[in-house]
């Protein structure tokens, strides 16, 4: 089974799949699009394109657990996508991985630059690997 990870932002939006085994990360992109629902149809056509039976959409929780305005959007993009996609979509807890995400890149020696680049795609890695960790552990 594939599954799709989403980390939604406002400008540019990661998306990482799995693979068939759904065990895997694999595919990586970027979605540069400020408009939800053009961020929503590219989602649908990858996730058409690549076979995604399952889309994982990044969740911001405020790190006391919290729900915020970001919270909000994540959860009217989560309609938009079901709607788009007829798929079924989770939300993921995403605290911390864009941080993460920008450590793994500074490490592996990204400036600034290039990492402004593929950030959103890492951060969406990050997302898919949680949740197919969490999968894994409830077989």
């Amino acid at each position: 089974m594939r599954i799709m990870a989403i980390d939604y932002g406002d400008a540019h939006t990661g998306v990482a799949v799995s693979d068939p085994t759904g065990l895997l990360a694999g595919f990586t992109t970027t979605i540069d699009a400020y408009r939800p629902e053009i961020v929503a149809e590219r989602i649908a056509a990858l996730a058409q394109e690549h076979g995604a039976e399952e889309l994982v959409l990044g969740h911001p929780v405020n790190m006391d657990g919290t729900l915020g305005p970001r919270s909000e959007k994540a959860r009217a993009m989560r309609k938009l996508l079901e709607e788009r996609t007829g798929l079924p979509v989770v939300l993921w807890d995403e605290r911390r991985t864009t941080i993460d995400a920008h450590q793994i890149l500074r490490s592996n020696g990204k400036d600034a630059r290039k990492r402004k680049k593929t950030v959103d795609a890492v951060a969406a890695s990050l997302i898919l690997e949680g949740y197919l960790t969490f999968k894994k552990s409830q077989l």
